[in-house]
């Protein structure tokens, strides 16, 4: 049994290269984390509408195994017609009669049957 790893905290890109102070390096700052931010919310709706798919086909599954599970009852249960012959056997039964009438009364013949 395999266990996914947990998510781990998504960091930020760090420049490798320290940037001076200024008026544009903050504005470069400021495009990074908006295209962050963008690319984050579009992989959020994507998270979203894939969430939806799988719980539209999770109640999809459920409501088709309620359906054969009622199917399946609806089989295993004999016809109204029928459950009363279920109740007690209407078959007669007839005990072997003895054809063979010999002295013995524990002789009994034997046949094979190969199949």
């Amino acid at each position: 049994m395999s266990f996914p790893r947990p998510p781990r905290p998504m960091q930020p890109k760090v420049s490798t290269m320290p940037r001076q102070q200024s008026e544009s390096a903050h504005y470069l700052s400021i495009y990074k984390l908006t295209i962050e931010k963008k690319r984050l919310r579009q992989e959020l709706e994507s998270l979203d509408k894939r969430r939806d798919r799988v719980q539209t086909r999770l109640a999809n599954l459920e409501h088709e195994i309620a359906a054969l599970d009622g199917q399946a009852h609806r089989l295993s249960e004999p016809p109204p017609a029928l459950k009363h012959a279920y109740s007690a056997p209407n078959s007669m039964v007839y005990q072997p009669t003895r054809t063979h009438q010999s002295g013995d009364d524990e002789s009994y013949e034997t046949v094979t049957l190969n199949y």
